[in-house]
């Protein structure tokens, strides 16, 4: 077994649904004891959200929890608030994702956590940031889509298909929870130093915008410029530039390369029959090669960005004429002797059973106690001394008495708790 570089670091998991539980997760791969706090006979809402198998934890529950122990508690009770003291003084995080000063009703305000543990990092998810005008609304994926600027800049501009779009990508939950690991681990190395712990924070619109930085410099730009020349509108439809807001850009690159989905053999039938093609300026001279249009290379119509601009969904319909007898792996496998940037449209079908993710522990097998086996995401962080290993979601308060006894009870202590309901 390889050294697990968190081994030692205790984390008290107060999160439910995505985004707490995704970052947490990621800390237990790498080797923290996270205990995932769940309320006395009902848990997570995942568990019973979405469910494949009757009366089994759903895969939506398993895909965010696993490596974590469960215990159950209910902090209204005397004895629960009792356990959850004992275990702020011993651990080293806490991490919540409750509505704005639920913690506070429970008796646990950042004032009281410091008097039980001065080194305690409290690390929360918002839905915005303190202070926000908005700091009370209740925020989920897509509406931090929304509110972090991801969904404005998604989609059409015109046509039926017009208007701001979601992306399948949770950009408000994970990438929240990623965001917040940076910040627990930069709160404990920085504990390390001062000895204190301190409170860290991550609002979902925030961590959105970070995404979208690159939409940002293209509102900064248009506010110089009056347009954004590698954008699809540009130059027919200078209109959409005429309110100087960042316009939706459909498929296009995005950076200073075009780019487009390009429709492959079979696309009738099958709706991920595309690759994403790139014209990378310096590698032009080598797509007209491989697209069989050696003329193009001198034609000055086409010989620089500038040039081809005008016309650039022309050329992509040429490259498109050029794929329709090919499959997107054909054409990938061809298009990649040019080093050309592209790759096929995967399906979530084809990434499950996928050779390469599965040898490499992106996709991983676990067994579980009452579903059997089940297919999740693994660690997307490769490390050269550390391969982390996924280990099954923890059955509701499974690990309630071992998590107790470790914290000092003896078994009649344990037993009254149970008499109780507080776990």
């Amino acid at each position: 077994m390889s050294n697990k570089p968190l081994k030692g670091l205790k984390i008290i998991d107060f999160t439910h649904v995505q985004a707490g539980p995704a970052c947490t997760q990621m800390l237990a791969w790498f080797g923290a004891d996270v205990i995932k706090v769940e309320r006395p006979g009902s848990g997570d809402v995942t568990r019973s959200q979405l469910r494949d198998i009757p009366n089994v934890d759903a895969l939506y529950f398993t895909m965010l929890n696993s490596n974590k122990r469960s215990l159950t508690l209910d902090t209204k009770k005397p004895e629960g608030k009792a356990v959850l003291e004992k275990m702020i003084k011993e651990s080293d995080v806490l991490v919540e994702n409750f509505g704005p000063g639920a913690l506070d009703r429970m008796g646990f305000s950042w004032e009281r956590i410091q008097e039980l543990n001065p080194r305690l990092i409290l690390a929360s998810v918002k839905g915005f940031s303190d202070g926000h005008e908005y700091e009370d609304l209740k925020v989920y994926e897509n509406v931090a889509q929304c509110a972090g600027g991801a969904a404005s800049t998604t989609g059409w501009w015109k046509g039926e298909q017009a208007g701001p779009m979601i992306s399948a990508a949770a950009l408000g939950d994970t990438n929240t929870g990623m965001h917040l690991a940076i910040g627990i681990l930069t709160a404990y190395i920085g504990r390390q130093q001062t000895g204190k712990g301190q409170k860290v924070a991550v609002a979902m619109q925030d961590a959105v915008l970070n995404l979208c930085r690159v939409k940002m410099r293209d509102q900064l730009r248009l506010d110089n410029l009056g347009f954004l020349e590698e954008y699809p509108q540009y130059p027919h439809e200078m209109e959409a530039f005429a309110d100087k807001v960042t316009p939706r850009g459909g498929n296009a690159g995005g950076g200073g390369q075009p780019g487009w989905i390009l429709k492959c053999k079979g696309w009738q039938t099958d709706p991920n029959a595309y690759i994403y093609f790139t014209v990378q300026g310096h590698a032009w001279e080598p797509i007209c090669d491989a697209i069989g249009k050696p003329e193009w290379k001198t034609d000055p119509a086409y010989t620089t960005p500038k040039a081809r601009q005008p016309h650039i969904m022309d050329i992509f319909g040429t490259i498109e004429d050029w794929l329709k007898d090919k499959t997107k792996y054909e054409a990938v496998n061809i298009l990649r002797k040019f080093d050309i940037p592209c790759a096929p449209v995967f399906s979530m079908k084809e990434l499950l059973h996928d050779k390469s993710l599965r040898k490499s522990g992106s996709i991983v097998e676990v067994p579980h106690k009452e579903r059997g086996s089940y297919w999740t995401v693994g660690s997307p962080i490769k490390f050269s001394d550390l391969k982390p290993e996924v280990t099954a979601s923890p059955l509701l308060g499974e690990h309630t008495d071992e998590v107790l006894a470790e914290l000092g009870y003896n078994k009649e202590q344990i037993a009254a708790m149970h008499a109780a309901k507080a776990v």
